[in-house]
């Protein structure tokens, strides 16, 4: 049986009389880029820094890889590497010196080693280069490759997105898949960039009040229901519309670009007979197929993601 990498099991954290995570439980698979995403205040970044030991859990289990972060807590944390918020780097050293001097901290941790995860990040070039002449985005990837030294199994990043330009997003993106793909390791990343994330994760879990209230594959938000909204562009809304009255399935709504309606596939071909036989001439039909994002607001109710 593969378990998973990550499994948080009713998870709870009191802070005085205030409950910040509540009963929270979810399972993160092996080999994948999991999104974590929650509104201002949902409880996202305590649950990530009670994931690296950084707050006690009051009530739960959170179980790294098979082991136990409250029985076990030495040896589950050594398989994960983690950023949480902003990487921290020495700046008078190269980021080199900065790779050797983390590398002592870890047992086992060659200069091959090293020399990997410099390559992985794409920091050959400049890697001897002090860290106070970096960019933002090469801090970023130094992050990364300082918090891949020990070979971890599980890598957390809390919004490692923040800051970079969109060039340096997309490389960020470049980099975790390959990480899932050559080193096997997975990946856990919180993001308050909704597009970024679902073009960067396998999976995303969704919290609300300190509570799960989805977890689901990226590719699973675009198919979620039977019906698809399509728009029709048309040279006569207002005739468009009076001729699909007619059949009370079809329920329409004007738009800038005509009529939209929410149809199965069938209803798309069966809509656009009737215009034309009707002289309505239809110039496009278009799905608005549902976002990540569209569906974090519609759970959340909320307009705010970080």
């Amino acid at each position: 049986m593969n378990l998973p990498i990550l499994q948080l099991r009713n998870v709870t954290k009191r802070v005085g009389n205030k409950t910040i995570i509540d009963g929270l439980s979810l399972e993160v698979p092996k080999g994948e880029v999991f999104g974590f995403l929650g509104p201002n205040g949902a409880g996202k970044t305590t649950t990530i820094r009670m994931v690296v030991g950084l707050m006690k859990i009051s009530e739960g289990e959170i179980v790294i890889d098979g082991e136990s972060i409250t029985k076990n807590f030495e040896s589950a944390i050594a398989k994960v590497g983690a950023i949480v918020e902003n990487p921290e780097m020495y700046k008078y050293l190269t980021g080199y010196q900065n790779l050797i001097h983390f590398a002592r901290m870890s047992p086992g941790v060659t200069k091959e080693r090293i020399q990997e995860v410099i390559t992985l990040v794409a920091l050959e070039n400049r890697i001897h280069d002090k860290v106070k002449n970096y960019s933002l985005g090469m801090r970023q990837r130094l992050g990364v490759a300082q918090a891949l030294l020990h070979k971890p199994k599980l890598l957390i990043l809390d919004e490692p997105t923040n800051g970079l330009d969109p060039a340096g997003i997309r490389e960020l993106r470049d980099y975790l898949r390959k990480l899932t793909q050559v080193e096997g390791t997975s990946v856990v990343v919180s993001s308050h960039l909704l597009s970024e994330m679902e073009l960067m994760c396998d999976r995303v879990a969704i919290i609300k009040n300190g509570k799960v209230i989805d977890v689901r594959l990226i590719k699973e938000y675009a198919n979620t229901d039977d019906l698809i909204k399509v728009v029709f562009e048309v040279n006569q809304k207002e005739l468009a519309q009076h001729v699909l009255k007619s059949a009370p399935s079809f329920n329409t709504t004007l738009v800038e670009d005509g009529l939209e309606l929410l149809l199965d596939q069938e209803q798309i071909a069966d809509v656009n007979a009737r215009l034309v036989h009707a002289g309505v001439r239809v110039y496009s039909m278009k799905k608005q197929i549902q976002t990540l994002e569209d569906k974090f607001f519609e759970m959340t109710g909320s307009d705010q993601i970080a």
